[in-house]
């Protein structure tokens, strides 16, 4: 089975608080994937919605926030949907943001090129600006 996990989730695996419900939320996603071999995936939406979350609410930097999710997307409890993209534009120094990268990640599997006026979004590969 095939899972796909909304904002809240990321954000407790991201924030690891209220400590028991963190570990709550890890035991059950673990006995998911070692008991059922369930797969547990985040969606580029989910994703770019806990970087602002995590940011807002927790008053964590961004750079740490890119970090977390790192972390959480290659601990093997969740994956992103996209696969390795999503790890690429969480590594992505300077330029476009992180929720640039997502978006043009989105409409390039769905062959489509982004329209901008943005000037940093428009240099990502499959972007152009209006």
């Amino acid at each position: 089975m095939r899972f796909g996990i909304d904002t809240s989730v990321l954000v407790r695996l991201l924030v690891g608080e209220p400590a028991d419900a963190f570990d709550d939320c890890v035991r059950k996603l673990s006995a998911m994937i070692e008991d059922d071999g369930a797969e547990i995936f985040a969606s580029n939406q989910v994703i770019g919605e806990a970087y602002i979350a995590v940011q807002h609410h927790y008053g964590v930097a961004r750079a740490d926030v890119r970090d977390g999710l790192l972390n959480v997307l290659s601990s093997g409890l969740v994956a992103p949907l996209n696969g390795r993209t999503v790890f690429d534009a969480l590594e992505a120094a300077g330029g476009a943001g992180l929720f640039d990268h997502l978006i043009a990640d989105d409409y390039s599997r769905a062959g489509m090129e982004v329209l901008t006026l943005d000037r940093r979004m428009s240099a990502l590969p499959g972007a152009r600006r209006l």
